[in-house]
This record gives C-alpha cells, structure tokens and sequence, in this order.
C-alpha cells in the first residue's frame, strides 16, 4: 500500500460521519435504498463530524455516501461558537454543506438568526437564507429578505427590505452590511434612518449604531433640528448634537425659509447654530424678491423666531432694487436690522451712499424694508447720465432713507448738508452746476433715479455755468466713486476666488473586509492542498427546495413520541458535555472561530473638522454588486420523504 493510498484513506476516514448515538435501528430498502434509519429511545439520536456534534428525534442516514437527513427538534452544535435548531436538517459531509428548514435558529455569543430555511456552509462558515430572516444582537433587530451571515468576520450582508430596529431609531435600507462585535452598519442604496428628532437619508453610508454617529455619501440629506441639510458628503453625531458637510451644500430653515449655501458647514443643534464657508451664501425671501448675503464665513444663530445671520471678511448682500459691500453683515431677524459694519457701500439703482456705518431696517412681520440709516459722513453719489465725468452728490453729517414697497423713495441729509447738482431743463439740456449749502436736504427718487431735490435751514446756492466752474471744483470733500465695484446680480457678490475654489475630494466608505476576495483565496488555498469546494451555483427558492421535506418531517414529527424535552434527556460524554452551552461573555475560548479585526479601520472615523483635509476620492463604482445566482449549496433533487416510526428492528 503506498503512502498516497494510506493519505487518501486517512482522509476518507477523517470525512465520515461518525454515530455517537443510534437509538432504534430500522431499514427500508424499497423507499430508502442503502440508508439506515434511526429514531430516538430515551434519548436523541447523535452523529458527529470533524468539529460539529448534531441531535434529532429521526435520521435517515446513508452512511457510503455520507449523507445524513434528520428530523424533529434538531440541534446542531460547532465547538463553543454556534448553536443550531431546526426541525429538518440534511447534511453532506462530503461538502459540509447543510440546509436547515423550519423554526431555524442559529446562535452565537454574539448574535441570534432565526429564518424559515437556512442554508450553512461549513467550509467558509457562512450561513444564508432567502425567506426572510431576523438578527438580533445586543443593540439593534435586524431584519431582511435574503441575508448571509459570515460567522468568522461576524458580518452579516443584508439585502432587501432590510431594516433595523433600535430603541432610539429604525434603520430601513435596500442592502447592508453589518458587524456584529462593533455593531457598525454599511448602506448600499436607498437608505433612511429615523430618529426621534432627526431622519437621514443616503444611497452609500457608514453608521456606529450604538453610538448613532455616521458619514454618508451620495445624495445624502439630514433632517435636523428645523433644517434640512444636503450635501455631497455628510457627518452626523447624534450624542455630540452636532453634524457637518461637504461640497455643495444646502441648509434650509424649515421655519423661516431661509436657505445657507456653501461647500463646507458645521451645524449645532445645543447652539441652534450654523457655521458655513467656502463660497458661502444665505438665501432669504422679502415680498416676492429674494436677498442674498455673502461673506467668506457665514453664521447663521438663535431659534428659528430669533434668528441672527453673520457674514464676516469681504461681507456682500444683493436684492433686485438694492446692493451693498463692507467688511461684516449681522442681521437680526427678530428686530428686522441688518447693520453693514466698516467701510459699508450701499447701491439704490445707479445711487451710491456710503457713510462710517449704514442700518437697513425692515418690519420684523411684513419683512418688508422700512427705512436706511448712515452714520456719520454720510455721501451720496449718482453719475450723471448725459455729461462725460458729471456726479451729483449730496453729503451731511448723517442720512435718513424711507422705503415705499421695498424701493427707496425718499431720502433726509441732517447736518451740514452739501450739494453738486446738474441742472437741466425739460429738453435734457444742461442749465448749470448748482453748489449748495445748508442745514438739511431732502431728495425724492424714482426709479432709483434722484427727482426733486428740497433745501432746509438757511440755504446758500450758486449757479455756475459749466464753463465757469473747474474741474477740481465739482467734487466735494471726501468724494470717492466705485462704480467699477457695483454688484449688479447676486454673482457679483462672489469675486474670483470664491468662484475658483477648490472643491475637496470626497472619502469613500470602504467596507473594510471584502468577502468575495477572501473566498476565492480560500479557494486558491484548498485547491493549492488538493483537496475541491462546491461551485456556488443558485440557491434554489425555499418552496421549491423545502415543500415535500416539510410535510414529511410534520408527519415524522406527529409520528414520534417525544419523551422528554430535548436538552434534559442527553447524556453528555466527557468529549460534548462542556460543549453543550455558550461561554459566558467576554470569556476567551479555544474555538476555531477565531474571527479577524475587521473593523478596526472604521472605529478611527471621527467628525474631521474641517472634515475634507486629505480625504482620497470617493470609489463609489467599486462597491460590488449583488449577485443573485450567490450560493453555499450544490443544485440538490428533491428530498425523500421521512420514513413513519415502525416497530423496533435490529438494535445498536
């Protein structure tokens, strides 16, 4: 005998399944050809093979080609790790592939699945069902249509109508990928969670579900504390009450409708604050005309009926009828006034004003402009539209405007009030330039166009034909015009930077163990030994697999008289006894389940603020697809029938 025929015998050998247990003996060679058919006594029937221990009531068992069906209460244990009930169980031991059918339960100490028909594969532990099953842990529910359950990286894949159940949330998805020790879930398509005081919505994320705090891509969205964040990438931490995003942001105040816009945000829900830059805007309504504010950092403040917007660093606002520009904007929603602070320009039309500080104030109710005041020099410029280097200019000490309808309509000079005025006639012919001094000027305008001009305390005025009046002598003290820096659209209040900034590259969410790449490794590996591995062809539906088995195993099931319950009547040898229960948790034991760190990579993840510093590309196309046809099970033909109990044959 040569030492190859001596390995394949020991190999053999190791692959049979071994009866620790028969019980009574019965054969039926016209329906059962070739098998041998046990049934419990007083205790259960019991086979061993290469690591697993199993009981039934029944077994058909057909020892050449190692194949073993067993009915009623049965139970299937794998060292300390995996416990598994059924009421139908066939398995190869050839192929260690095995198919559970009805009242199924598999547990571990990490988590429990029950399913109606479960299919497991011992060769790569993994357990898969496609009749909807459940996983629970010690955190969350989980529930789905068609799932596998990786047993060493403890992951479980989900696919369709996946949900979770969690005292603090419900997570619905149409696939995802969970790990049982860190308790982390991955989200493939459309997914929503609920929570009691937000909702978020993503098609690729990432969410601690024990922790509830997650990183979301692709057209991601959270409803949170009276606004709706979107946003190219998104960071949510539910315990910190705070979340944040990235490129292409939306915030919209749900109560004021108020919408921020910008390409990195901060929101938080202790503060009911908003911080936002890069390219920033606040979007706000006033009477059919929306006003845009921009600065290079937005903060939006306070309650929705208190709220306060700051714009800081080169600040810039635009309506349809009125403009501006200064260093900062701090607006108050709640008193209506909108303060331009340092070096403030205000544009009506073609009329510029400017002043040491300019207040807009508009009716906190109507949220229709009321009036404008300037604060100190105040100066008001409007080129004249006929000559070549002509301004009319009004100047004082302070400015009064007043509003009709949000358009500027009159407007007060108070204290040492001058004029340059260019007077025309009725056919635009030019008259004169008139100077003037005096306590007060009023002018009306139409249009944003300056009408009529009034004189009050002690007016002095000359006349000056034009000829008569230099150049150096048409401008007033203090004159300045930036008519070169007019916004006159809301793109003008973003300069060349902020229309050239640079969006950041979006992390990706990696699953950190890719199941399909270590199976074929194992596959190489096995077939590097000489020893084969099924092919994973489709797992066929569980009516058509499991229909004639279930109606055979109900009748076996009626059949037997069960004496005692299932766990009291075994007596357990010194090899099982202590295998019979789960190790207490957190104990170290010697199983061969040794899993991976497989999600050491994710516990890192950390709200990054700001979140974009050296982020790599988002790889959202390299997300493997389901594949349908996946499978732990050869093609199988229908099973036999059960054999009913029948008188006692030759004993074992």
């Amino acid at each position: 005998m040569t030492l190859l025929t001596l390995a394949l015998n020991a190999q053999e050998k190791k692959k049979k399944i071994n009866i620790i247990y028969s019980g009574e003996y019965n054969q039926n060679e016209e329906k059962y050809p070739g098998a041998s058919i046990f049934s419990r006594d007083d205790r259960q029937v019991q086979f061993e093979h290469e690591g697993i221990d199993l009981w039934c009531d029944l077994a058909v068992f057909y020892q050449k080609e190692n194949l073993l069906k067993a009915f009623g209460n049965v139970f299937l244990q794998q060292g300390d790790t995996l416990q598994m009930n059924s009421e139908y169980l066939e398995y190869d031991g050839n192929t260690k592939l095995a198919i559970a059918i009805e009242n199924v339960v598999l547990q571990n100490p990490d988590a429990t699945l029950t399913t109606d028909t479960l299919y497991f594969d011992r060769n790569i532990q993994e357990a898969y069902y496609n009749s909807f099953g459940t996983v629970k842990d010690s955190s969350n529910v989980l529930t789905s249509k068609e799932g596998r359950y990786y047993l060493i990286p403890k992951k479980c894949k989900f696919i369709t109508n996946v949900k979770i159940d969690n005292p603090e949330y419900d997570l619905h998805s149409l696939r995802l990928d969970y790990y049982t020790t860190t308790k982390h879930a991955y989200m493939f398509g459309p997914s929503t969670i609920i929570g009691e005081d937000y909702t978020i919505y993503c098609e690729r994320g990432f969410y601690k579900t024990e922790e509830e705090e997650g990183y979301f891509v692709k057209n991601s969205r959270v409803d949170y504390n009276n606004r709706i964040i979107n946003g190219d990438s998104l960071y949510f931490n539910q315990l910190k009450n705070f979340a944040s995003a990235t490129n292409n942001i939306k915030i919209t105040d749900t109560v004021n409708k108020g919408i921020v816009k910008g390409h990195y945000a901060e929101v938080f829900k202790e503060k009911d604050s908003v911080f936002i830059t890069k390219r920033a805007v606040a979007v706000n309504l006033v009477e059919q005309d929306s006003i845009y504010i921009h600065g290079d950092t937005l903060m939006v403040t306070g309650k929705p009926e208190n709220r306060i917007i700051r714009a800081f660093r080169e600040a810039r606002f635009y309506k349809s009828d009125l403009s501006g520009k200064c260093d900062s904007i701090h607006s108050n929603q709640k008193t209506g006034v909108t303060q331009l602070i340092t070096r403030p320009i205000l544009w009506s039309g073609e009329t510029q004003m400017t002043g040491d500080s300019i207040n807009l104030l508009s009716n906190p109710e109507t949220e229709k402009l009321d009036s404008l005041r300037v604060w100190d020099n105040a100066f008001v410029i409007q080129k004249d539209s006929l000559s070549k280097n002509g301004y009319n200019q009004i100047k004082g000490k302070e400015l009064l405007g007043y509003f009709e309808e949000n358009e500027l309509r009159v407007v007060d000079i108070i204290k040492n009030a001058e004029s340059i005025y260019y007077t025309r006639n009725d056919n635009n012919d030019l008259i004169g330039i008139d100077k003037h001094v005096s306590g007060n000027i009023q002018f009306t305008l139409e249009n944003s166009e300056i009408q009529d001009i009034s004189y009050f305390i002690n007016p002095d005025a000359v006349l000056y034909p034009e000829a008569e009046l230099p150049e150096n002598a048409r401008k007033l003290r203090g004159f300045v015009w930036y008519g070169d820096e007019m916004i006159r659209t809301k793109d003008d209040i973003f300069d060349a930077d902020d229309n050239n900034v640079e969006l950041v590259k979006i992390r990706g969410i990696d699953n950190p163990i890719d199941i399909e790449a270590e199976e074929e490794e194992y596959r190489k590996a096995l077939d590097t030994e000489g020893a084969t591995l099924p092919p994973r062809e489709s797992v066929p539906p569980p009516s058509k697999v499991s229909d004639s088995i279930r109606t055979d195993a109900k009748e076996t099931s009626d059949s037997l008289i069960v004496k005692d319950s299932l766990r009291d009547r075994i007596a357990p040898t010194d090899k099982t006894k202590d295998s019979l229960t789960l190790p207490p948790p957190g104990e170290k034991t010697d199983s061969i389940l040794q899993p991976a760190d497989s999600t050491g990579i994710r516990d890192t993840l950390t709200p990054a603020v700001p979140l974009h510093d050296s982020i790599p590309e988002v790889k959202t196309d390299s997300i493997a697809p389901v594949r349908e046809t996946d499978s732990i099970l050869p093609e199988k033909k229908e099973v036999p029938p059960a054999p009913k109990e029948t008188p006692a044959g030759t004993g074992r």
